[in-house]
C-alpha cells in the first residue's frame, strides 16, 4: 500500500505545471508574434526602399530614366532570388501587406501629381489622343495577348495597362484589382522598362532625323501620349526642348487620370463575368469598387482647388514615391525567376506588339487629331 503511495505524489506535480505552462505560452505569442513579424517586414521593406531611392538618385541611373519603383522591383527580385535565406521567414507576412494594402494606399495619394487645370492646358486634341491610345492599347493587349499569343487574362491584361496608362504605377494599381500573382506583374514591368527606355533614346532620334513631322505642341503630344512612364517621357522629352517636354508631361499626366475609369470600369467587367461564369448566381453581388482609385481621383480634385499648401504637397509626393518604392519592393521580393521565364518569351512579344502599336498607332492618332 505504501508503494502506490509514494509514487502518486511525485505524478501529481507534471500534470499541473505542464498545463499552467501551455496555456501561458499560446496566451502571449498568438496575440504578439504575428504583428511583431508584419513590424519587422514592413520596417525591412522600407530600410530597401530607401536604399533603392539613393541608388535611383544617382546620376548614372537617372539619366537612364529609371524611376525608383523600376530600381525597386529589380533590387527586390535580386534579393527575392538569390538572398532571400537572409530575411526570416515570418516576416513574409509584412512583406505581402506592403505589395498589398500599402500599394493601395500609395496608388490613391498618387493623385496629387495630377489636376484638373493639366488637362485642361493641353485641350481637346491632348485628350482625345490621350484616350484613343489608352483604349486602344488596353483592348489590343488583351486580345492579342489571350487569342494570339496564349497568356492568361491577369498577365495581358497588366502588361497592357503598363504601355497603356503609367508603366509601373498602373501595373500596381491594376494588380490588386485583377488579384493578379506578383510575376505577373514583374513581367508586364519588364515590359515598361525595356521599351519605355528604348522610348528615351529613339524619340529624339526620330526627331532630328526628321521622321516625326509635329509642332512642339503635336510633337508633345505625341511624345506624352505614347511613351511608358514619366519619367522616360521626361528624358524623351528633355533631349528635344523645353516647350515639348511640359506639353509632353502634361498630356502624359492626363493618361495617368484615366486610371480611375478604367479601374472602375474593369470593375463592372470583373462583376460580369463572373456573374457569367456563375451562370447568373453573382448577380445580386456587390460591384467590386477600387476606393483607392476613388481615393486617387477626390485627391486629383483637391490637388486641382490649390488649397493645400505648395511644400505640403510636395513632401506628400516624395513620401508617396517613397510608398510605391517600398510597394514594388516588396512585390520584386515575392517574384522568383522560375515563374518569368515560362511567360517570358511571350510577354515580351505582346509588350513589343504593343510598342509597334504605340510608335506607328500613336503617329497615327496625333495626326488626325491635330
Amino acid at each position: 500500500m505504501s508503494t502506490p503511495t509514494s509514487t502518486a505524489v511525485p505524478l501529481s506535480p507534471a500534470p499541473v505545471a505542464a498545463p499552467a505552462a501551455a496555456a501561458a505560452h499560446p496566451a502571449h505569442a498568438p496575440a504578439a508574434t504575428p504583428w511583431r513579424d508584419k513590424l519587422n517586414g514592413v520596417l525591412f521593406v522600407g530600410l530597401m526602399a530607401g536604399a533603392v531611392m539613393q541608388l535611383a538618385d544617382l546620376p548614372a541611373i537617372r539619366q537612364l530614366g529609371f524611376s525608383p519603383l523600376v530600381v525597386g522591383i529589380v533590387c527586390g527580385m535580386l534579393y527575392g532570388n538569390f538572398l532571400r535565406g537572409t530575411m526570416p521567414a515570418d516576416w513574409g507576412v509584412g512583406v505581402n501587406f506592403t505589395a498589398r494594402r500599402l500599394l493601395r494606399i500609395a496608388v490613391a495619394f498618387y493623385g496629387l501629381n495630377i489636376s484638373i487645370q493639366q488637362i485642361a492646358a493641353v485641350g481637346l486634341p491632348g485628350l482625345a489622343v490621350s484616350v484613343a491610345v489608352v483604349l486602344g492599347t488596353l483592348l489590343i493587349g488583351t486580345v492579342v495577348g489571350q487569342r494570339v499569343l496564349g497568356l492568361d487574362r491577369d498577365t495581358a491584361m497588366l502588361t497592357a495597362a503598363g504601355s497603356a496608362i503609367c508603366g509601373a504605377a498602373a501595373v500596381l494599381a491594376f494588380e490588386p484589382t485583377l488579384r493578379a500573382a506578383p510575376h505577373k506583374s514583374a513581367v508586364a514591368v519588364a515590359t515598361v522598362v525595356l521599351f519605355g527606355t528604348l522610348s528615351m533614346f529613339l524619340y529624339p532620334i526620330l526627331y532630328h532625323a526628321g521622321w516625326l513631322n509635329f509642332d512642339t505642341q503635336a510633337l508633345g503630344i505625341y511624345i506624352g501620349g505614347t511613351i511608358h512612364e514619366v519619367a522616360q517621357v521626361v528624358g524623351a522629352a528633355s533631349n528635344i526642348d523645353p516647350a515639348t517636354t511640359e506639353v509632353a508631361t502634361i498630356v502624359k499626366m492626363t493618361r495617368v487620370a484615366l486610371l480611375v475609369p478604367v479601374l472602375l470600369v474593369l470593375g463592372m467587367y470583373l462583376r460580369s463575368a463572373a456573374a457569367a461564369q456563375s451562370d447568373g448566381q453573382a448577380k445580386g453581388a456587390k460591384l467590386p469598387i477600387p476606393w483607392f482609385a476613388v481615393g486617387f481621383l477626390v485627391l486629383a480634385i483637391i490637388n486641382s482647388l490649390n488649397i493645400i499648401p505648395a511644400d505640403a504637397i510636395a513632401a506628400i509626393r516624395r513620401l508617396d514615391v517613397f510608398a510605391l518604392t517600398m510597394a514594388m519592393t516588396a512585390l520584386g521580393i515575392e517574384t522568383r525567376f522560375a515563374q518569368i521565364k515560362k511567360a517570358g518569351p511571350r510577354v515580351m512579344a505582346l509588350g513589343l506588339i504593343l510598342y509597334a502599336w504605340l510608335l506607328v498607332g500613336g503617329y497615327g492618332i496625333v495626326k488626325l487629331a491635330n
